[in-house]
């Protein structure tokens, strides 16, 4: 980033807008945009076509086909799925080909903004954006995480069509972004992280002034809209009770056992917890091989038994409590793993899918033509450039060079890398798995941040102090990937 960002672009379409009009030359490329991006967007489908179905995605569409929903995976994205499979349109296809609707629309409306402002190449690179591997890739996938990307892709082009030239949405504008955001809270738990932010920051358009304040606000706000799912998923959308609330406890108590020492967690019998250690059960990868039957489910059966409904969430805080060093060095490392920092190349849950999970409910596979394309999203996504960590390190740069906010651009920019940052600090507190799907949404926010931004002035010194930042960071990347040894998958 430098200080002359478009300068002269710039400032011919801020002069246009100043006289109430778009030149001429910046409205033909805004409108050459949208029609790339939905060249792209058909392309997309097309390819991809009927779009992958993973084991979530199985189990899902089998909650459709009985009418009975539990709230494991989320019921507002079955119950939307019901709706197709209501009107005759069976398989993953409709929400499939919503979650790329969705994706491609918020693209090319933030493409298109961007080169009605003149900033044709920052335009450009958000369509190149769209097609990268890592992401185009995971898109494909129909679960939760693609439907809350989509959805939240969606809701930051349409309102950065009007706020990046800092004005207001109209209400019809505001009502569909207040629509796309509530459903992309409903479909993540940690969704309320990334989707708070972008409602204060494209709808109310805070200028990000006073930090104490606007934090606070912020995370009261998530908070209250975390605190309102289970209602929501359970009253409203009549989804049974499936205890996934329990996994972040036992994972985080494996952890600590794991640390602290097998007595650390009376819950379980130490000679269990050596068990589990010695089948490389307490791995801060995941919380998975602890819920699993074939390898160590006599955990969670013997916590289950041990501390029923809100027991377990009591001996989780005094775990934390009691071992606050264990329980520090537990999320610490599982946070290392999700943002693939000092960390191999090589590690599970990375490479999107190619093929869906083997069905006997006609969810079916796309063509064996993208297996070229998801190799290659497997390769970057394993490599530095795919790597969360720089991602997130781009974000607090743009955020370092932008803050504080007057609006705008700026204003987009910084809201964007807030949504970024706190989606992925906050798996540094309830994540319990590192697939890389998490963090697609993160990816894109911070780089249409880092493309808003090309449209402001910015300190020629914060922008080389930021540079440097995410080059130290790529740095050790590259030397982690070369020197670390492959990640075996969890037993």
């Amino acid at each position: 980033m430098s200080s002359s960002f478009s300068r002269s672009s710039y400032g011919t379409s801020r002069r246009g807008r100043a006289l109430g009009r778009t030149p001429i030359g910046t409205r033909r490329k805004a409108v050459s945009a949208l029609i790339v991006a939905a060249l792209l967007a058909g392309i997309s489908i097309a390819f991809f076509w009927p779009g992958v179905a993973s084991y979530d995605s199985v189990v899902q569409y089998q909650q459709v086909l009985r009418g009975a929903y539990d709230d494991w995976h989320p019921p507002a994205m079955a119950r939307l799925w019901a709706v197709a499979h209501g009107l005759g349109w069976r398989g993953q296809a409709p929400l499939f080909v919503l979650q790329m609707l969705l994706y491609w629309s918020g693209l090319a409306l933030f493409a298109g903004a961007l080169a009605r402002r003149g900033q044709a190449i920052a335009a450009l690179f958000v369509l190149l954006l769209g097609i990268w591997p890592p992401l185009l890739g995971w898109q494909i996938a129909v679960l939760k995480d693609a439907q809350m990307a989509g959805a939240l892709v969606a809701a930051a082009g349409l309102a950065s069509w009007w706020r990046l030239d800092g004005r207001r949405l109209p209400l019809w504008a505001t009502a569909l972004v207040l629509l796309l955001l509530g459903y992309a809270t409903l479909v993540r738990f940690n969704a309320a992280f990334a989707t708070v932010p972008l409602a204060f920051g494209l709808l109310g358009g805070l200028r990000w002034d006073r930090p104490l304040f606007h934090a606070s606000l912020v995370l009261a706000t998530t908070a209250a809209a975390i605190g309102l799912l289970t209602p929501i998923n359970q009253r409203l959308l009549e989804a049974k009770p499936s205890g996934v609330e329990r996994s972040l406890p036992l994972f985080d108590l494996a952890g600590i056992a794991h640390r602290a020492g097998p007595e650390a967690v009376p819950l379980v019998p130490a000679r269990l917890w050596r068990r589990a250690e010695a089948k490389g059960c307490l791995t801060p990868i995941l919380w998975d091989p602890i819920g699993d039957e074939a390898a160590c489910g006599y955990i969670v059966d013997t916590m289950q038994r041990a501390a029923p409904g809100a027991k377990l969430r009591n001996a989780w805080l005094q775990g934390i409590v009691t071992h606050p060093l264990a329980y520090a060095g537990h999320r610490i490392a599982h946070w290392n793993s999700e943002m693939r920092a000092w960390m191999p190349a090589t590690m599970p849950g990375t490479g999107p899918l190619a093929r869906s999970e083997p069905n006997t409910l006609g969810l079916s596979s796309p063509d064996k033509r993208i297996n070229g394309f998801q190799k290659a999203g497997y390769t970057l996504a394993s490599g530095v450039a795919g790597a969360p960590i720089l991602w997130f390190a781009a974000a607090l740069g743009v955020l370092f060079c932008t803050w504080p906010a007057r609006d705008g651009a700026g204003g987009v920019a910084v809201t964007l890398t807030l949504s970024a940052i706190l989606t992925e600090l906050a798996f540094g507190v309830v994540g319990v798995a590192s697939d890389y799907r998490y963090h697609c949404w993160a990816m894109l926010a911070s780089g249409l941040a880092l493309l808003a931004a090309t449209g402001t002035r910015v300190s020629p010194r914060r922008a080389l102090v930021a540079t440097l930042g995410v080059a130290v960071v790529a740095a050790v990347l590259f030397y982690a990937r070369t020197t670390l040894p492959p990640a075996l998958p969890p037993v």
